[in-house]
Parts: structure tokens; sequence; C-alpha cells
């Protein structure tokens, strides 16, 4: 078992420091950034608190065609149905238009809950230590340091147990083509990857966001599931359309990884 002492992604007193910049961000991605913070900023206008990018392109790791384009929107008020309508409509436009980028994502949150007790070590941590400010107010600065311990394990990826049910309805509800469960094989593949790391992470007391680097940790605790989540982080980069992946993962992976989390850091604060 590898022995406590990584500092990766940590400041000097051992909190995580802050990911992402936009001055990481790659050329080739700039002007569909430039063309979100314009456009977002159009459509919400006043009611847009501030806005963030988080994942691959503000950590300057994004390929060109591969990657996706994903936001954060801070709102003055919790979103709306209308809200969440002029968002998708603003990601495929984008996604139309720049060939750079495979998909938009667009997280939308109210100022409030962003800033709650109940999210503090979730939502809040995310923002103030994953998502890098685009334009607007960085609510960073009224949230608190965080360690890699495991308060933040627990309310960061504690409540996997209350998503399989979901996932199964989602995998059953897609249709039976590669093109409309690959979707579903990246997004599951990538939380399964995070939540097997955060499993690990107050033992090897360090951050990082990218998915080999999480299998690798967390293989140094599991010895008996490292293929399992070395192959789940093969398909977060480089997705496929098996059904065989996707029933591994609400079957097997994710049931033995949703006990094994509620047996060391408990089960998340539950959300209204």
């Amino acid at each position: 078992m590898a022995a406590q002492g990584h500092h990766r992604g940590l400041d000097a007193q051992g909190y995580i420091a802050r990911e992402g910049s936009l001055a990481l961000v790659p050329y080739a991605f700039r002007p569909v950034v430039a063309a979100a913070r314009d456009r977002y900023l159009d459509v919400f206008g006043a009611r847009l608190n501030g806005a963030y990018l988080y994942g691959s392109i503000p950590r300057g790791t994004a390929r060109v065609g591969r990657s996706d384009l994903d936001l954060l929107l801070c709102l003055r008020a919790e979103p709306t149905d209308a809200d969440r309508a002029d968002a998708r409509t603003l990601e495929a436009a984008l996604d139309k238009e720049f060939a750079e980028i495979d998909g938009v994502g667009t997280l939308l949150f109210s100022r409030t809950r962003l800033l709650s007790d109940l999210e503090t070590y979730d939502l809040g941590w995310f923002v103030a230590c994953l998502c890098t400010p685009l334009l607007g107010e960085d609510l960073a600065e009224y949230l608190p340091r965080y360690r890699p311990d495991t308060l933040l394990a627990r309310e960061t990826n504690g409540d996997l147990a209350l998503m399989l049910p979901r996932w199964r309805e989602r995998i059953d509800g897609a249709a039976d083509t590669d093109e409309a469960r690959r979707p579903l094989v990246r997004s599951m593949s990538r939380h399964l990857v995070r939540t097997g790391f955060t499993l690990v992470m107050p033992r090897w007391n360090g951050w990082t966001s990218d998915l080999g680097e999480m299998a690798e940790a967390f293989a140094a605790y599991y010895p008996e599931r490292t293929a399992d989540l070395r192959r789940a982080a093969v398909r977060g980069y480089e997705p496929t359309g098996d059904p065989a992946a996707l029933r591994s993962y609400v079957d097997d992976l994710g049931p033995w990884l949703a006990g094994e989390y509620a047996r060391v850091h408990g089960i998340k604060a539950p959300r209204p």
C-alpha cells in the first residue's frame, strides 16, 4: 500500500490548489471560449451573477475535436425552466459552430445555493477549486479552503448508491445504438473513476483531475479492482457504445464502490 505523503495538487499549506486558468486555455479553444462568454452574457444579462469554465479546456489539456466545453453559471435567482432552455439553445449553437469542441455542457445554480452551508463541501468546493472564473463575481472569495479529507470525500461523491437506479433507467431508455450509448459510457466512466479516486483521496493526500492518475492512485489501495477502474478511465477519454460496459457499471463496479464508499466515508448529506 502506498504511504501518505503525496502533495500533488496541494498548496504549501496542504489545501487543494485551484486548478485551471484562462491563461492555460489552448489557442485553438480561445475563440469558442470568447464566443461563449459574450453569448451567455447577452442572453442571461442581469440574471447572471457570474460564469466559470471547468474541465480540460481551462486546465490546458483539451484535445481539438474531442473535448467538450464545460461551463457553470451562477444566477442571481434559482434557475427556471426558461433559463435551462436558453442554456440548451446556446449549447447547441456553439457545438454546431465550433468544430474544435465535441459538445457543450452548462450547469446552472443560484448564488444562494452555491454559498449555502449544505453545499459548502460539494458545489462550493467545486467552484472554489475546480472552476475558472470567466466573468462576473468569483464566489471563491466567500468559500473556505479545502483539504483532501473524509468530509470532502463524503460530500462530493457519497451519493453513488442513490444515482445507480437513475443510471439503470437511463441505460434502459437509451436507443440500442453505439451513438446513443457512447455519452452514457463517457459520463458514467468518469463519475466512477472520480468516485474511486475520492474514496482513497484522504489516504493518497493530494488532488488530481486526470482520470489516469486517479485510477493509479486508487490502484495502490484496491489492487483487486484496479483493472476495472483503469478500463473506466480509458473509456472516460475514449468512450465506446459497449452495452456490457454499462451493465458492468450498474451491476458490479458501481454497487461495490457505493458500498465501500459508505463503509469508509459514510453517506452524503441528503439534499431537498
